[in-house]
């Protein structure tokens, strides 16, 4: 889901002037998700292992020694529940079932036991601020009158104007359109108004009811019993309201990420009572002395600053929040820099590790996003009419981008496809859209093309049906011509491929512990450069990491070059390249 796939970062002008420690090494014993890689897969996308065009459980459940070899420490699954699929996934009808698009709750179990032995932690999506439309419990809510407790699990109120036939406030969806829609009484009469901060079948729940609250603590341990180790909380700022209902000023696309204005439908002070509440639960399952038992719950929280996103990683809260900030941020040192030593004050101040996040299901791909040429909004998706980005220089910026994020000490983020450089599919037929952002505008607004783009069907193998993605030729989404050549088979064991390059990164990172590494700037860090050394986790070495954002190439000190994103130009680092230097021992500033 997103509240806020659509940020709007300036560009920063200025390095401040900063202390050259940036963040201090953590303790080598800390837990296994301070600085674990999580690699994110959407199950329609990954794996179809029945041809039905539509990945499943028992097709994830195949490839995950893929994931293993890749070198990720977990992996995130996106929502499998039943639902009858208005928002792909994120309308949930069931908690505690598969759909059966997906599987079975049996499959479920073989695949979290499968992760296990093979050393891959399960993160699942949980959806808490709304539910379908089909939920049982919104049913019953249609059925039952004005001011019954069954609807007192959403948000139903009376309407404006002297018939109530006008919205009980001017909130609009995140999708297009009013959130508020009109419901029959059920004497068939026109009646109340309920609030659907997304789709019209995606009602907002009233986290100001307890019955809400246990029903979700019970699904929590629902999943629990069953050996997730985790979940990522989807739009985990926008579960309270304020209850005024105060009409907005400002786009739902941007308020909610603008610095000292925050919209009356996120970042509530109440979220934090619900989240030490699930904290507490979730605490019931470490094994006490196995930080390795630690279950954990991830954030997806669009929030700015800094320090208002902190708040929700403080020690009794949640253990991770995406980094969207960075993920946000254009092709440009300063803002790289800015974001990096804001994110380390925010979260060091509060004990919590940074989560470094560069694509996922609601944003561009990376291996896109990093080639457009960005006025103003980052945009919601390109279609064949649009000005199409540069494809080679998207992929350089996006291996650049990842090699340096991936030095960074702290978590991170990988999502599906973009070990393989993946990039949007920029010339979907609008046919095959099937996005309800796409659908509720009817293509009228800047945010019409919504998010089909990043979410097509993975590409396994050049020859085959669907490029491997499942044994016929169906897919769900089309897959861009371009992804042929992308393919895993076409990368594995190939030495310069996007594949390659990710797994020496993740096994080197691993190996020496980086996540758990000292970061400080380096003196190389300047105006067309980004350059910061990493002091690895486990003592033993220090590693400079400069990317190259200028037009000239830029030369390196003495030390020996570990890994690279790209070529060298004669020991010399390119324009929009990244390296790891391994420095001699007292030259690491």
């Amino acid at each position: 889901m997103t509240c806020a796939a659509y940020g709007k970062v300036g560009r920063v002008t200025d390095a401040p002037t900063l202390p050259d420690l940036v963040h201090p090494a953590n303790s080598p014993d800390s837990p296994w998700w301070r600085d674990a890689v999580i690699y994110q897969i959407y199950p329609r996308s990954w794996s179809d292992s029945d041809g039905d065009g539509i990945g499943d459980l028992p097709g994830i459940t195949a490839r995950l020694p893929y994931l293993r070899d890749l070198g990720v420490d977990a992996v995130w699954l996106s929502p499998f529940y039943v639902s009858p699929m208005n928002d792909a996934g994120y309308d949930v009808a069931d908690y505690r079932d598969i759909d059966p698009r997906f599987g079975t709750l049996h499959d479920a179990e073989v695949l979290i036991d499968t992760a296990h032995a093979l050393g891959l932690k399960v993160l699942v999506d949980l959806v808490p601020n709304h539910t379908s439309s089909e939920h049982e419990w919104f049913r019953a809510a249609l059925a039952a009158e004005p001011g019954s407790p069954e609807r007192a699990r959403y948000i139903f109120r009376d309407g404006a104007g002297p018939h109530g036939d006008l919205p009980p406030n001017n909130w609009r969806s995140v999708f297009g359109g009013r959130g508020w829609s009109r419901v029959p009484d059920p004497d068939g009469t026109p009646g109340q108004w309920y609030l659907h901060i997304f789709d019209t079948t995606q009602p907002d729940v009233n986290w100001e009811n307890e019955e809400v609250r246990a029903e979700y603590d019970d699904i929590l341990r629902f999943w629990l019993d069953r050996g997730v180790d985790g979940f990522r909380v989807d739009v985990a700022h926008g579960l309270v309201k304020d209850q005024t209902f105060p009409d907005t000023t400002g786009s739902m696309h941007t308020a909610e990420n603008a610095p000292g204005h925050r919209m009356p439908m996120w970042d509530q002070d109440g979220v934090h009572d619900i989240y030490r509440r699930w904290r507490r639960i979730l605490d019931e399952y470490t094994v006490p002395g196995d930080p390795d038992s630690e279950r954990i719950l991830c954030a997806e929280a669009w929030v700015q600053p800094e320090e208002a996103l902190a708040r929700y990683v403080r020690p009794d809260e949640m253990h991770q929040a995406f980094n969207f900030e960075f993920l946000d941020t254009r092709w440009d040192p300063a803002g790289y820099r800015h974001v990096i030593t804001e994110s380390y004050r925010s979260n060091d101040a509060v004990g919590a590790p940074t989560t470094w996040v560069l694509s996922n299901h609601d944003v561009l791909r990376h291996a896109t996003r990093l080639a457009v040429v960005q006025e103003g909004y980052r945009p919601n998706g390109i279609g064949a009419d649009d000005p199409q980005p540069d494809p080679e220089l998207g992929l350089r910026r996006a291996r650049a981008a990842t090699t340096m994020m991936l030095a960074l000490p702290g978590g991170a983020y990988v999502y599906q496809g973009e070990e393989l450089g993946l990039p949007e599919h920029t010339t979907m037929p609008d046919e095959w859209r099937q996005d309800p952002i796409f659908h509720r505008t009817k293509g009228t607004d800047e945010f019409a093309l919504g998010r089909d783009g990043c979410r097509v069907p993975m590409a396994w193998a050049k020859d085959e049906p669907s490029l491997g993605f499942g044994p016929s030729a169906k897919t769900w989404l089309p897959q861009p011509e371009a992804y042929a050549a992308l393919a895993v088979d076409q990368q594995d064991g190939v030495p310069g491929s996007t594949l390659s390059l990710y797994r020496d990164l993740l096994a080197y990172r691993r190996k020496h512990r980086f996540g758990h590494g000292a970061l400080a700037w380096h003196e190389l860090d300047g105006p067309e450069t980004l350059a910061f050394t990493n002091t690895s986790g486990d003592g033993t070495r220090t590693v400079l990491c400069l990317t190259n954002f200028g037009d000239e190439p830029v030369s390196l000190p003495d030390g020996d070059v570990i890994i690279s994103s790209g070529p060298l130009d004669d020991g010399r680092v390119p324009t929009d390249i990244t390296v790891w230097l391994r420095l001699p021992t007292g030259h690491d500033r």
